[in-house]
This record gives structure tokens, sequence and C-alpha cells, in this order.
């Protein structure tokens, strides 16, 4: 489907939409070397589009691995409080942009940001089963037995059952863990770890289905997903 070219500029350029129709109004955008000053032109598939003499790259969807620091929201807006989509939307001026799930506030690691939905739904839909691995510290040692409990299917204190969890115990010791889960229920992990009686000190999500945060982005930062990291992605929906 064609998009208008005030769109078509906007995503290219990451620039506002009123930004956008202000450049073509000026007579700086180009299609196949012709100016267009209507907003509302529909941009032909492999048109060459330039503003300014400098050629649009279009991305239809944009896809970003980002490492979510502790204290911001994973939500597309809030009134009052810093999101997600506002820390991508500095850089990358898109409309529709919204967090693949959620993490709690208090939680950090991988968050994919995007503005495909269908994509968005598929990762987070629990009958895909894609993995989501966590990093927990917990407040009292987990035992064997503890894992046993877990990786049985627990049943919450509101009798919602959980699917089998797999969990280890990471740099030998029994208070920090790795835990990958299959679902995505409200708190999850925080609440069956509490059928155990154990609380969570910290939670950071390391990976989606094969896909690993990238160790080199610090809290705060993104970057988009690589093509093969996509392409992992989509195997996993199979």
């Amino acid at each position: 489907m064609a998009e208008r070219l005030d769109k078509y500029i906007s995503v290219s350029f990451s620039i506002s939409r009123k930004d956008a129709r202000n450049e073509i109004k000026k007579g700086s955008v180009t299609i196949d070397n012709t100016v267009i000053k209507d907003a509302a032109f529909k941009v032909p598939q492999k048109a060459e589009v330039t503003l300014g003499g400098k050629k649009a790259e279009y991305k239809k969807y944009i896809y970003v691995m980002l490492n979510k620091p502790q204290g911001i929201l994973s939500a597309s807006t809030d009134k009052q409080r810093e999101t997600v989509v506002d820390l991508v939307y500095r850089t990358h001026k898109r409309s529709g942009l919204f967090p693949v799930g959620r993490l709690d506030k208090d939680t950090t690691g991988f968050l994919i940001v995007t503005d495909d939905g269908d994509f968005g739904h598929k990762v987070m839909s629990p009958k895909n089963m894609v993995e989501k691995e966590y990093f927990v510290k917990v407040d009292k040692p987990i035992t064997n037995e503890d894992i046993k409990v877990l990786e049985s299917g627990v049943t919450l204190a509101d009798k919602t059952k959980c699917r089998p969890a797999k969990v280890k115990h990471l740099d030998n010791t029994e208070e920090y863990l790795s835990i990958v889960i299959t679902e995505g229920k409200y708190h999850e992990i925080k609440r069956m770890l509490g059928v155990v009686g154990a609380g969570v000190v910290s939670l950071h999500r390391h990976r989606i289905a094969g896909v690993v945060l990238d160790e080199k982005l610090k809290e705060g930062e993104f970057r988009e997903l690589t093509d093969d990291e996509l392409m992992d992605l989509a195997n996993s929906l199979k």
C-alpha cells in the first residue's frame, strides 16, 4: 500500500509529520527528480525520494532493542511519567510506537519497541511459546526442591496456573537465578517466587527467543534489531 508523502518523509528522516509537511510545502522534496508539494501524494513503490538532496531510506516498520532502565514505564504514553516510547521517540520520530509486552517499572533489561502491531502480538501471544529469560536476585536461598516446584508449574494465590518454568542457579549462588517463561502474566515471576516464599530483589530480562540483550547497551540505550535477530524472532513464531 502506497504511503502519503508527508508520512514517508517523516518516517524516513525521523522528523515530525508537521515538519515534513513544511518541507514539502517549501519544495524541498522530490520524487524521481520532480518536486512534489502535495503532502497527500501517494509515493509509488521503488520511487526515489529526496529531501534537500538527501535520499530517503524508508522503513515501513522499525524494531528496536532497548535496555530498559528502572523507573521508566513500559507504556506508549503517560501524562506524568517518562515511558520507553519517549526514549525511542527522541531519535525515531514515528507514530504508533509501542513496547512489546511490559516490564514492571522496577524491572530492567530487554524490551522491544516497534510500530508493527502484528509482530508485537505474535511475540507476546502465549500460544507461540516464545521464551523470555530473566536474571533474578532473590532475598533467600532457593533450594533444589524450590526449583522443582517452580518447574512443575505453580498455582498462584488467586488460583491462576502458570506453565512450567526453566530455573537454574547462576554464579554458584542460591540467591541468583535464571528463570525462563513462555507466558507474560501480571507480575508472573514475582508471584511464582512468592509461592516458594521468596521475594524479588532485582529482575532483569536477558533474552527473548534466541536474541540476547546486547551487552554494549547501557540502561536507557537502544538500537535497531539486526536482520539476523529479526529472523531468529520470526523463526520462534513458527
